[in-house]
């Protein structure tokens, strides 16, 4: 059944880059559902699947990629947009139900608890105690009192310090000494360490949200000095809004379109597998990703920045043997370095060879390695499980039957099917997001990201809005399905290299703290 637009809601429709024959494809989305992945077998260090690295190993690939990267573009990526609310869901459900009573606190709110006693210890408490005073209201008065509530509102409420509402790239995480860092400088100093181009240069690129855009570049404009004379680097630091020709719209529970008070339709953005487009614009022969809040105080960093280095190195030394394969093809392989190129592919990439291969003559399967080798790839790190929730790494097979490497989230499994939870169960890794990318071809031109997009690995949610249920799709996750056709391969990383900040009282972890 078609959906039916008033000529209204085409206008509103085209103003977000979008068609009404793509809106009625995402309803039909909606109607028809997305398959569930299918799960072959968890990638585990014992299959093959994730590559351990031996200390050797490790010091090689940061040798080659300080060797290898000289001369090339180098940019550090991070997905930064969205406020910093659910950090503080605790705070706000405490200061909604509070009346004083402090016995509750211990009992009902043990998390607000442990942020009060240590609220010292946060890199914005000066901040904090700063805000009140120019409001006429000492802290230490109102903790004495008991009086919660207020001090916690003094850190929310957007007419004072505004956290709730802040990105959270801008938010103060780490002290030193009498200075402290948001995670927008963390990039930077990281950016510094494993990112820097032969001339100095270090490109980092945010994406955030329009509301925020002019926060970023204000406090750029307020650091970028003084980390450009600490690094002795020149910051090239850009930024980008997900592209509202990605929105979807949104259903209710009969797949009909809902609109808001004003009678426009709903369209909510598509999940961080919109950042796709932006990637796909990005410019630079190696580009790192790595969420905003995954970030250290300087005394943690040495492991995360040897690793990106390992990470790099051994995605270029792939990228160069890929390059050298699909020249040779271009030549004329011969039947021995057929062969040879069949063994790196299977063996070194984990590429299946598509049925009905070794019966085909020697241009078919020439050109069949051809397309499999020309194509981007990506090098991901991969955590051993600590219980943390996310995706993690799998041998999949999609609807073409084609088996693969890719990170999967749990909403893409079919929990019901007691062979997929078996595999799930079995799985020993999570995906930090702790990504390397190579985006070019060997003939030197950047591939069209959006042509390396699996459609059917999008999902749907349920969300309340008032009494009404709405339904939400994502578009395939960006470390997810939208690079489902790209190279991949899995490296196991340390644990001291995902560190990332959910809550606020994740920053009251060691990892956190001043050493």
């Amino acid at each position: 059944m078609t959906a039916k637009f008033t000529d209204s809601d085409i206008k509103q429709i085209t103003a977000l880059g979008l068609t009404e024959a793509a809106v009625q494809h995402q309803i039909d989305n909606f109607r028809q559902g997305f398959p569930k992945t299918d799960l072959v077998a968890a990638a585990t260090v014992d299959n093959g699947g994730i590559l351990r690295l031996s200390d050797n190993d490790i010091n090689l690939y940061a040798a080659h990629y300080t060797q290898a990267s000289q001369g090339k573009k180098i940019l550090k990526f991070v997905p930064a947009s969205g406020a910093a609310t659910r950090m503080f869901k605790d705070l706000y459900a405490f200061t909604a139900t509070y009346f004083g009573i402090e016995y509750k606190i211990e009992k009902e709110h043990p998390a607000v608890k442990e942020f009060l006693e240590k609220i010292r210890t946060f890199a914005f408490f000066d901040d904090l105690v700063a805000c009140m005073a120019k409001h006429h209201a000492d802290f230490g008065d109102y903790m004495d009192r008991a009086d919660f509530t207020t001090v916690i509102n003094f850190l929310l409420n957007d007419q004072y310090l505004g956290y709730g509402n802040l990105p959270k790239g801008l938010l103060k995480f780490h002290r030193y000494g009498h200075l402290q860092r948001t995670p927008l400088e963390e990039h930077i100093v990281e950016g510094a360490e494993y990112a820097r181009m032969s001339d100095d240069t270090v490109n980092l690129h945010f994406t955030v949200s329009p509301e925020h855009r002019s926060l970023f570049r204000r406090k750029v404009a307020e650091v970028k000095r003084y980390y450009e004379d600490a690094f002795h680097v020149k910051l090239n630091i850009t930024f980008s809004e997900q592209k509202h020709y990605t929105d979807i719209i949104a259903v209710d529970e009969q797949n009909n379109p809902v609109r808001d008070d004003n009678g426009q339709l709903i369209f909510r953005p598509g999940g961080h597998g919109a950042l796709i487009e932006n990637l796909n614009e990005q410019r630079a022969d190696i580009i790192f990703v790595k969420n905003i809040d995954n970030v250290v105080p300087d005394w943690m960093k040495h492991t995360t920045i040897i690793y990106k280095k390992v990470l790099a190195g051994l995605l270029l030394k792939l990228q160069q043997q890929c390059f050298d394969h699909l020249r040779t093809l271009d030549k004329g392989a011969t039947p021995q370095q057929l062969k040879a190129i069949e063994h790196f592919a299977q063996n070194d990439l984990h590429i299946e060879l598509p049925d009905g291969y070794t019966d085909l003559p020697a241009a078919q399967q020439a050109q069949s390695l051809h397309n499999l080798l020309n194509r981007p790839i990506r090098v991901c790190g991969m955590v051993r499980n600590q219980g943390e929730p996310g995706g993690g790494p799998f041998f999949t097979r999609n609807t073409q039957g084609i088996k693969s490497l890719q990170i999967v989230e749990t909403a893409q499994i079919n929990r019901g099917n007691p062979q997929q939870e078996a595999i799930l169960a079995s799985s020993t890794h999570f995906n930090p997001v702790d990504l390397v990318c190579a985006t070019k071809n060997y003939k030197g031109r950047y591939f069209d990201l959006r042509q390396y997009i699996d459609p059917a690995t999008g999902f749907i949610s349920k969300k309340s809005k008032g009494a009404t249920v709405l339904k939400s799709q994502e578009l395939p996750g960006l470390w997810n399905g939208a690079m489902a056709n790209w190279i991949t391969l899995f490296v196991e990383v340390p644990l001291a290299t995902f560190n990332p900040v959910k809550t606020v009282n994740d920053l009251l972890r060691k990892e956190h703290l001043e050493a």
